[in-house]
């Protein structure tokens, strides 16, 4: 939602920029705000789950699991001098490159924790 705001709020100071040059760098900073912002947008919901298994979402595309080919856990990180906790999710390594979802707050919506109580809800 913020990329969308700071995207219209460069449109008008893009048409009322000056010279060509202050419009060129303007232009470039909003397609990037729009670009970036689609690609958030596209990607919400990031991970969707029902009994059958779970289902996430790339910029590549859905991806579908059933719970017998998952694993996940939650595990704590250290970013920016503070401890995060981050939803791991081992998927089977030939569907998905590396074969290790790492979800954090932003990604989820919802702290971690939950996420994983709800998981652990669902599958059983």
């Amino acid at each position: 939602m913020l990329c969308w705001v700071v995207a219209a709020g460069l449109l008008p100071v893009v048409w009322l920029a000056g010279n060509i040059i202050d419009r060129v760098f303007l232009g470039a900073a909003l397609v990037v705000a729009v670009v970036v912002a689609g690609c958030l947008t596209y990607l919400r919901p990031r991970l969707r789950a029902d009994p059958a298994g779970i289902t996430v979402r790339t910029l590549g595309g859905r991806h579908r699991w059933p719970w017998e080919r998952i694993s996940h856990r939650v595990t704590t990180s250290s970013r920016f001098g503070r401890t995060v906790p981050m939803l791991e999710i081992e998927v089977p390594e030939a569907d998905l490159t590396g074969g290790l979802l790492l979800l954090g707050r932003f990604d989820l919506g919802a702290e971690p924790t939950e996420v994983a109580e709800e998981l652990e809800t669902l599958r059983s």
